[in-house]
């Protein structure tokens, strides 16, 4: 894992820097100001990983200068959860004394919630017996004295998980706590405070819509299960098996009646609504797409954006909502967007403090 930089100091003008640039470059699309949503300072992360170093009888946390590459010792990582910082100390005293759990171990991860539940991973250049078994059991019982902690052993094709491989996570949306399974190695946001934002600001600007919401790229359900209170119905695509296994555990945890998750790509999507191609897993998921009038769609698609056929199809729409982590394939995908449909609202979400990156909401309207 490279190094963040990390200057507190410097917050306000590290991202009154980016919005300033961000302002600029979408001046061609919209005059309008954006919102702008600040993080904490610092523990905003919830997600970190670390080398591992082996020196002598010692043992800790590495990171690498993103210019040099030289390595540096971490025993605490401010931008990490409060939570992350005490594991970090709590587990890294756990391994150093014990042969079994610190033999080829070379990366530690871990994933943390505001709910006070935490995942560690390690990862070994080694497969992992019964002794390794053993030994990280009776570490996870040590540490659940202090902390409500699971651990999970990874190693080339094989995976240990002693009990839970998921944290579940509680967000404050408006007046709602909404629950959410998060499993390890999948994508999860990052900052969870930010995010609790981005879901309002979701919410804020689809209020009055009318008819249904098509999402694509729903990951774990995350706006999905926001938003489905402000829809007749809900339907929501996502390729990745285990989000889409999340994405129904939250349904039911949440009480949402009205949200189907259907496992298709974008791509398989677009040919879907097309009629071009028909698709076994949406009869398995009882979807008829013909009942659904969907005149809102929500797409919050990798840092390559849309597919020049996603984009087309997402321009049908009558509102549009584009949650963007990359403003440059934003900004590209405006272009084609923008001939259709124009900016009513847009937000800025920092959820990557003192880097040049930024989340970006943009809500469009059918011109």
């Amino acid at each position: 894992m490279s190094s963040i930089a990390y200057y507190p100091e410097q917050y306000e003008q590290l991202l009154e820097n980016k919005v300033n640039a961000r302002i600029e470059q979408f001046s061609n699309y919209t005059s309008l100001d954006p919102q702008i949503v600040r993080s904490q300072t610092k523990n905003y992360r919830m997600r970190a990983e670390f080398r591992v170093w082996h020196d002598g009888d010692d043992l800790y946390y590495i990171m690498f200068d993103p210019q040099t590459r030289a390595k540096f010792r971490v025993d605490q990582f401010p931008p990490a959860s409060a939570l992350i910082n005490q594991v970090m100390l709590a587990l890294i005293d756990k391994l150093k004394p014990n042969p079994s759990l610190r033999h080829k171990l070379f990366q530690v991860d871990f994933l943390s919630s505001l709910s006070g539940q935490i995942l560690v991973s390690l990862l070994y250049h080694k497969q992992l017996d019964e002794q390794w078994q053993e030994q990280a059991t009776l570490v996870l019982e040590q540490l659940r004295q202090d902390f409500d902690i699971d651990i999970i052993g990874r190693a080339k094709k094989q995976k240990v998980c002693l009990e839970r491989e998921y944290v579940i996570e509680k967000l404050q949306v408006n007046e709602d706590v909404l629950t959410y399974q998060q499993v390890e190695n999948s994508f999860t946001q990052p900052n969870a405070l930010v995010n609790q934002k981005m879901l309002e600001w979701s919410r804020e600007v689809t209020t009055n819509a009318k008819g249904d919401l098509l999402e694509l790229y729903c990951g774990n359900g995350n706006f999905s299960i926001a938003l489905a209170k402000n829809f007749s119905k809900v339907l929501a695509t996502e390729l990745a098996k285990p989000s889409v296994n999340s994405a129904q555990f939250n349904i039911q945890e949440n009480n949402i009646d009205n949200l189907k998750i259907i496992r298709l790509s974008a791509e398989e999507f677009t040919q879907a609504i097309n009629k071009e191609r028909s698709f076994r897993r949406l009869e398995q998921a009882d979807v008829d797409l013909d009942s659904y009038e969907c005149d809102t769609i929500l797409v919050d698609p990798p840092r390559a954006g849309l597919d020049s056929q996603t984009c087309s199809m997402v321009s049908n729409y009558q509102a549009i909502v584009y949650i963007s982590c990359n403003p440059d394939t934003l900004h590209r995908d405006l272009e084609e967007l923008s001939k259709t449909h124009e900016v009513s609202q847009w937000a800025m979400f920092d959820q990557f403090p003192y880097t040049h990156h930024i989340e970006m909401g943009v809500y469009l309207t059918r011109r």
